[in-house]
């Protein structure tokens, strides 16, 4: 529970970058509060059957949260000097205040918290979905469990509630992954001459219609940021174009590029890149020699359908009941990773109903010979999958949500297929389409692998648009290609990895921003000021 003393340290404001705080309008403000407790009621009709709903409430409404996390060498004694209501006893304490929305965005930035964890800093991770709880939650256990790491759900956008935030996480700085921003959050931030950083930013055509809408509040919200890390020159532009400075704005690639890539255990051997040592979900995967072996999997081709929602598990199966028709692929093995657990149900009906022969990972159903769909219906064991596979279908772009990570698959060498609707990650699409790592229906940058391991030029459609069924079957036709000629589907996973391991800088880059900021701001900090807010 925040104590009566938890104020952010005090600060010299004439040694601080000079900044206006801009206050979002009014109509705004009273909106959030009228919203206030219809929002607390969808709260409890989403999550009071589950054990941690009086926590969710506690933290969402900043009744109570953890205790802050702590540098590792004073862990006891500063836990004891909270208890105890004295942050001033905390010394060499650093709080990294971050917000990632969901899965997705928790997933982005996990490589940036290690790198800022390694650099001596804390991180306060919040979440707004139970799914991004439950990723941070796993992801960064071990850290929670030694104090470098604190995690709650977010808080709502009052400023009460936010005040009371503040003052238990005494953050030097904030940070909020891709787009997720509220108003009187950033607001409060600036007022308190705490630097906010947008991370990783990213800004579609149809979020920037969005925005536009309320273009007094967004407004506010781009002035209060201290700085922006805009992935692609189109998302810079819009962001300019809703009131933020030029000299905000810095342009440093995309944080997808950056997960742990594999490392070949035999130096001798670096073709055998599916045998590797994977990092994924924040443990090891040690992906032997005889893993495949031991699955049944030996000799068969193999592609997995990974993250996928309602509406592509359909057209999936499809995909597969054609594959297995044609003689050469007769003994095919299709893996299909459902994004959300709680669809993994409906999934396993559907294949049912499909009439192939399925056996299932969560009741450890052996794979036999005759097993046609494999359903990874478990957690945390994405990259193994993508790792075993020949090639590797990305969900989230058969339907219209936006398309979930290629880099993924591409880091493991496996080549990938993804539909058209990648607004998510266009701009990492492209590029690994340019290498033929990537195909994707009518992507103008494709380059396709040749025989002789070059990838030839790129080429336009014919046509500007093309209809979902027409895409569908081009996917088709590139899987099979793929599948019938692994050489070559080897080779452009080759090639996407050599596109992955190439674009790593973007994580220094982004780290070196963020760093900057915070030294900028780091002076004394703000204790009287939020101590006499609170009182």
């Amino acid at each position: 529970m925040p104590s009566s003393d938890n104020s952010l340290p005090s600060s010299d404001k004439s040694t601080q970058p000079s900044r206006a705080v801009y206050k979002p309008p009014v109509y705004y403000q009273v909106t959030i509060g009228l919203l206030k407790p219809l929002y607390r009621l969808q709260v409890w009709r989403r999550s009071h059957k589950r054990d941690n709903y009086q926590q969710e409430v506690q933290q969402r409404f900043g009744k109570r949260y953890p205790a802050p996390p702590m540098p590792d060498a004073n862990i006891k004694s500063n836990a004891t000097a909270i208890e105890n209501g004295n942050h001033k006893e905390c010394n060499g304490k650093k709080v990294i205040w971050c917000h990632a929305v969901s899965l997705g965005e928790t997933n982005t930035v996990a490589p940036l918290l290690d790198a800022l964890l390694a650099k001596g800093y804390q991180i306060w991770l919040t979440n707004t979905t139970q799914t991004g709880y439950a990723r941070g939650a796993s992801r960064f256990a071990d850290d929670i469990v030694q104090g470098r790491l604190s995690h709650s759900y977010v808080p709502v956008d009052s400023p009460a509630v936010i005040e009371t935030f503040l003052a238990h996480v005494q953050p030097v700085a904030a940070l909020f992954v891709e787009t997720e921003l509220w108003a009187n959050i950033l607001t409060k931030l600036s007022e308190h001459h705490i630097p906010s950083v947008l991370v990783n930013g990213r800004l579609s055509a149809s979020s920037f219609k969005s925005y536009q809408k309320i273009g007094a509040v967004s407004a506010s919200m781009m002035k209060n940021l201290s700085l922006i890390i805009a992935q692609d020159n189109e998302s810079a532009k819009r962001f300019r174009q809703l009131g933020a400075h030029s000299a905000q704005i810095r342009v440093a690639g995309s944080l997808k590029w950056v997960i742990n890539t594999p490392k070949p255990k035999n130096d001798n051997d670096n073709d055998d890149i599916k045998t590797a040592d994977i990092v994924n979900d924040g443990a090891d995967l040690d992906l032997d020699l005889d893993l495949d072996l031991d699955l049944g999997i030996a000799d068969r081709p193999i592609w997995v359908a990974a993250s996928t929602h309602s509406g592509e598990e359909e057209i999936i199966l499809s995909w597969q009941q054609q594959i297995l028709s044609n003689p050469l692929l007769a003994n095919s093995l299709l893996i299909i990773v459902p994004r959300h657990p709680e669809r993994f149900g409906d999934v396993a009906e559907l294949i049912e109903k499909s009439g192939l022969a399925m056996a299932r990972r969560s009741v450890e159903d052996a794979i036999s010979a005759n097993t046609q769909v494999y359903l990874a219906d478990s957690m945390g064991e994405l990259m193994r999958w993508y790792a075993l596979a020949d090639v590797a279908l990305v969900g989230g772009s058969l339907v219209d949500i936006g398309g979930h990570n290629p880099v993924e698959p591409a880091s493991v060498a496996t080549p990938v297929l993804m539909g058209s609707y990648t607004q998510s990650c266009q701009s990492v699409v492209d590029k690994l389409a340019s290498v033929g790592a990537l195909y994707q229906p009518n992507n103008v940058f494709y380059s396709a692998i040749s025989a002789n391991g070059q990838a030839s030029q790129p080429h336009c459609s014919d046509s500007k648009q093309s209809s979902s069924d027409d895409d569908d079957n081009l996917l088709y036709q590139q899987l099979k290609y793929w599948l019938s000629h692994l050489t070559l589907a080897k080779q452009a996973g080759r090639a996407g990895a050599a596109m992955t391991k190439q674009q790593q800088a973007v994580l220094h880059r982004q780290l070196s921003m963020i760093e900057s900021v915070i030294e900028q701001y780091a002076k004394p900090s703000f204790e009287q000021d939020l101590s006499q807010d609170v009182n």
